[in-house]
């Protein structure tokens, strides 16, 4: 390595209070049929970059990588890991398409191009999701003071060649199943007993209670969503009769057919925009933090997965120095459990009291976002109905 300093180091003199030592976005993508390309984006002002500014091209298996190194790293033990981002799925909104495809000879040109136009938008809204996921673990990770400095992280948001990750054999996934098999029965086991720490069975609990309450939630908003993008979907055969109407010569109330034909025409773009929004700051939200809400209990699984090892090696300490056979071994063991297990408790602790404050905050700016939006639309179609009623009224 050569002793000149980095572009970094040199920027870090005159920037380091400006701007974070490290931040990171996704500001492209492109979607092919089976992968989606994400260009990571990194600006940093730390010693351990080589470029100030760099970017890279990184595909879903790469993210998932990167956070089971994390989650296997006994060092961040302590820590909840950020989850990982789900796996993009194109599937619903590509066999709409198809059968939009299949059923274009049932309906008139004007229809097609609308329900067309429709599902064009809602194949970029789970595109934008996608990216907007896959931004956020990354951003998490930029954010923490332990994981932001995590090797692999780094090699993942520098590296400029493909990463050439290896997917799980049949063998890795299987034993991955059985241990996760193993730790479901572990959590049963030690879910039922009284954590002797107030704050963490507090925690505890709010948790499996929480996790219950975000999770109806997710299908009541999902559901929600569903129903305004049914709406939409009417408005469009609503607007198309309507017009068709109109077009009839002898039609005594053309006039009237047209303006309310463009006025559901509108109504369906705003609806679609209602749908969307909420998909994107409500239901979305709630589908999250029912993934952090388990790295959380994962967290506490570990600490409880601790202090087992600690009693144990409690018990084997004294049954050693019974026997008077291997007491500076068990002594060691004993020591180093003990150890562990306070250092995780103490950064788990830290770890809990910042999920809580984290979890308010993007609540709050959701809920308000997503309120201002309907507001907005709220208006919109007020207006819409009072243009369209007075321009009936005058004919």
């Amino acid at each position: 390595m050569s002793d000149e300093p980095s572009e970094c180091n040199k920027l870090a003199s005159v920037s380091m209070e400006a701007d974070p030592a490290l931040v990171v976005d996704i500001p492209d993508a492109l979607s092919e049929r089976e992968k989606v390309k994400f260009t990571v984006h990194t600006k940093s002002t730390l010693p351990s970059f080589k470029k100030c500014d760099v970017s890279v091209i990184r595909q879903h298996e790469d993210f998932v990588w990167l956070h089971d190194t994390l989650v296997e790293n006994e060092d961040y033990a302590g820590i909840i890991i950020p989850p990982a981002p789900a796996k993009p799925d194109f599937d619903v909104a590509r066999e709409k398409m198809q059968k939009l495809g299949e059923g274009e000879g049932s309906m008139s040109k004007e229809e097609f191009n609308k329900m067309k136009q429709e599902l064009e938008a809602e194949y970029l809204a789970v595109f934008k999701k996608t990216v907007s996921i896959h931004e956020v673990f990354l951003q998490r990770l930029a954010v923490h003071t332990v994981l932001g400095k995590d090797h692999n992280f780094h090699v993942f948001l520098e590296y400029d060649q493909d990463l050439s990750v290896r997917r799980k054999n049949t063998k890795e996934m299987f034993g991955g199943f059985l241990k996760s098999m193993m730790k479901s029965a572990d959590e049963v086991l030690i879910s039922g007993a009284k954590d002797v720490d107030e704050f963490f069975e507090h925690e505890k609990t709010f948790l499996i209670e929480y996790g219950t309450k975000i999770k109806d939630s997710a299908t009541k908003a999902e559901k929600m969503t569903r129903t305004h993008k049914n709406v939409s979907d009417d408005y469009i055969h609503l607007s198309t009769s309507l017009n068709e109407l109109g077009m009839e010569e002898c039609a005594p109330l053309k006039n009237y057919y047209i303006k309310l034909s463009e006025m559901f025409e509108k109504l369906r773009k705003v609806e679609g925009r209602v749908s969307s929004d909420e998909d994107l700051k409500l239901t979305e939200l709630l589908k999250y933090y029912m993934r952090d809400i388990q790295a959380a209990k994962d967290l506490l699984y570990r600490r409880a997965r601790a202090l087992v090892d600690y009693e144990n090696a409690n018990k084997a300490l004294d049954k050693a120095r019974m026997k008077g056979k291997d007491v500076k071994q068990a002594e060691l063991q004993h020591q180093l459990c003990s150890q562990k297990f306070e250092k995780l408790s103490d950064s788990a602790k830290q770890e809990l009291i910042a999920f809580r404050a984290r979890r308010v905050g993007a609540f709050r700016k959701n809920l308000i976002e997503m309120t201002e939006l309907e507001l907005k639309h709220a208006r919109n179609n007020v207006q819409m109905l009072q243009n369209c009623l007075a321009a009936l009224m005058s004919n």
